[in-house]
């Protein structure tokens, strides 16, 4: 085992999670993350915590949508809830064999789905003090291909940027933190954007490594009806296993009144009306993580880049104020490189470099 596993695990368990003594801790992931899940059960029985896993196989979520009948779609899981609600923290691992496994499957069914399971997903994120989860990501085959590197590339990058300082680079997240919480308006200026929001300022969070890992983010909830202008994202967003490119958006009042896509448009609508909310933003989160300085289509990571922003269309988390309850919640991110940050009429990012 590379002795950058184990020393992950214990990251998560002793750092991210904080495992106490006689706490049930879920452990979910695939077998592509067979010695990270090994090394993690290990960590938390050390903490004297009881790991439950729940692992799936590649393929598993491909035959779901290709063969479900609707009354499949619709059931609701309760094992799957029990589980959860009687547990106190929650490791979600991103590992995948294809990440584009859902390419080609039915998207009706997929926000079918989505609605349905909802609840628990809800209550994983928003169930603070009563559960705590983290997201973390490890290295495979699949994730490497998609980062265009080799496996060997993918881990040193993977492994540089969760295994990092955090005491150090959370100092530093504090200061950016500190501006946003005294801050009630902020304004994204440049080419491709010019759009304006109030935010929860108050209740923004700095995110380091204990909500994900890697973390490296500030994020907050937009006041829901606020949002005025328009906004194209340089990167493509893959969701589901479709890849959307070219992302374009035009808000007035909060709402997405028009939405605009070079690849999978399609697609794109069809989630903005998965339900009444998923045309607001929940989120509008900044990128703060130094060891993450290239796009790799993996969401989890590509949010942390410095000098990029990301809107989540859909949810707010609860502990960000709230505002807008829906099944959706999909980060779209977008590069600061040659624009603006403005918060309360003060420039505080300019072209990527922090003027805090």
């Amino acid at each position: 085992m590379d002795p950058r596993t184990k020393k992950l695990a214990q990251t998560i368990v002793k750092y991210s999670i904080f495992v106490k003594h006689d706490e049930n801790v879920v452990i979910a992931g695939s077998t592509e993350a067979e010695d990270f899940i090994k090394a993690l059960y290990e960590e938390v029985l050390k903490a004297g915590g009881h790991p439950i896993l729940r692992l799936t196989l590649p393929g598993l979520t491909h035959n779901f949508y290709k063969h479900a009948q609707k009354h499949q779609v619709e059931k609701f899981p309760d094992d799957f809830e029990y589980i959860v609600k009687n547990s106190q923290k929650y490791i979600a691992i991103d590992s995948r064999s294809n990440t584009r496994e859902l390419t080609n499957a039915d998207s009706s069914k997929i926000a079918v789905r989505s609605k349905v399971i909802w609840p628990i997903k809800e209550h994983i994120v928003n169930s603070k003090p009563l559960m705590h989860r983290v997201t973390v990501g490890f290295p495979c085959q699949a994730l490497a291909q998609e980062a265009e590197m080799s496996l060997a590339e993918y881990e040193d990058f993977v492994f540089g940027a969760c295994l990092q300082d955090w005491k150090k680079l959370g100092a530093k997240m504090d200061k950016i933190l500190k501006r946003f919480k005294k801050g009630s308006e902020v304004w994204l200026i440049g080419p491709g954007v010019d759009l304006k929001m109030k935010v929860h300022g108050e209740k923004a969070i700095a995110d380091k490594g204990e909500e994900n890992m890697p973390g490296g983010e500030v994020f907050m909830a937009p006041v829901r009806e606020s949002l005025n202008g328009w906004i194209k994202f340089d990167f493509p967003s893959v969701r589901d296993g479709k890849e959307v490119s070219d992302i374009e958006l035009t808000f007035k009042d909060g709402r997405v009144i028009e939405a605009r896509a070079s690849k999978n448009q399609e697609f794109l609508h069809k989630m903005l009306k998965m339900d009444k909310n998923a045309e607001y933003v929940g989120e509008l989160g900044i990128g703060c993580n130094p060891k993450i300085n290239k796009y790799t289509n993996n969401l989890l990571f590509d949010e942390k880049i410095g000098g990029t922003i990301h809107l989540a269309l859909g949810a707010a988390y609860k502990e960000n104020g709230g505002g807008n309850d829906s099944a959706l919640h999909w980060d779209i991110v977008k590069s600061m490189k040659k624009a603006k940050i403005i918060v309360d009429g003060k420039v505080i990012q300019m072209n990527g470099v922090w003027k805090i």
